[in-house]
């Protein structure tokens, strides 16, 4: 069950990423960033609202929303700075460079959250998943060469710094998730990681983007920016429930999670007619042929 949950999650994930990527272009990136952890918050606040007013109609399901302590709270606070963090270096480099090159470079995050588990937790990967990361290590090397035909160089490109760094920081986040998940409700730690996102944003917007907001990027609204949200919440929702199962490995749900990058790919050749295709699919087929020895190791 928890496997067939995070490919609902990876392509609702994949829809995130698109509709990110037209949120960002051409936009100011703080206030989106603000508006989607502010929209997050709001899309749950029904469960916390019913949760609070009448336990009962809720109580037993994944869709409640229990109270937590102080303790969990800080708990909860240290995965809201690592997200966001991860978040902001990942939306500035959305916005400069092809959806083709950041769908990949994310897809990549789960073979640095395949160390933390084997570290921290002792999973163990059969022959078939092995097959699996190696596979996808290859396709990042492959993913560099498509990137240099652009004039993309994967040293000296800061927007590609920032996108590893968000990829490391959210791989950092997975293996975070497992130890919360295994502790707490998951949906009452989406609702308040979402909140103290939201809060820490607002801090962030008034502070460093609204006194120079003239300088920079405008901000225009986009009814895209909702649906950033509503796909988000979405994919984190199942993504998080499927992590309350003791039986779920988080190297191989972040694995899978990752396949989202078949549909970003697409988003980004229908959408945004994107460049060098041709050498990125060979990218996407080698991700494509991982997932299938990732799900054979499972079976």
């Amino acid at each position: 069950m928890w496997l067939g949950l995070a490919f609902v999650s990876a392509f609702f994930l994949g829809c995130y990423d698109i509709c990110k990527k037209k949120s960002v272009n051409g936009n100011a990136v703080i206030p989106v960033l603000f508006l989607n952890t502010l929209f997050c918050s709001l899309l749950l606040l029904p469960l916390v609202i019913v949760s609070g007013v009448a336990p009962e109609i809720l109580k037993g399901t994944i869709g409640y929303v229990p109270a937590v302590s102080i303790e969990t709270h800080g708990y909860i606070f240290i995965k809201s700075v690592i997200v966001l963090s991860s978040w902001i270096l990942g939306y500035f480099a959305i916005k400069h460079l092809p959806l083709t090159i950041t769908g990949p470079i994310n897809a990549t995050r789960p073979v640095m959250t395949l160390v933390g588990a084997l570290l921290i937790f002792g999973e163990r990967l059969n022959l078939y998943q092995w097959i699996g990361v190696i596979i996808t290590i290859i396709s990042f090397f492959l993913l560099s060469l498509s990137g240099k035909k652009e004039g993309i160089s994967f040293h000296k490109n800061k927007w590609i710094l920032f996108m590893i760094s968000a990829a490391m920081l959210g791989a950092a986040s997975g293996l975070y998730d497992k130890f919360l998940m295994q502790q707490f409700s998951s949906t009452a730690v989406q609702f308040w990681f979402n909140t103290y996102q939201c809060v820490l944003m607002l801090l962030i917007m008034m502070i460093l983007w609204y006194p120079k907001r003239k300088n920079t990027t405008p901000f225009q609204w986009k009814w895209s920016i909702i649906l950033i949200s509503v796909f988000l919440t979405i994919a984190d929702f199942v993504y998080f429930y499927a992590l309350t199962d003791p039986d779920a490995m988080i190297s191989i749900v972040s694995m899978v999670r990752r396949s989202s990058v078949l549909v970003s790919f697409a988003g980004g050749a229908l959408f945004f007619h994107e460049k060098n295709l041709k050498g990125k699919a060979i990218d996407l087929v080698l991700i494509i042929i991982a997932m299938f020895f990732l799900y054979l190791g499972t079976k």
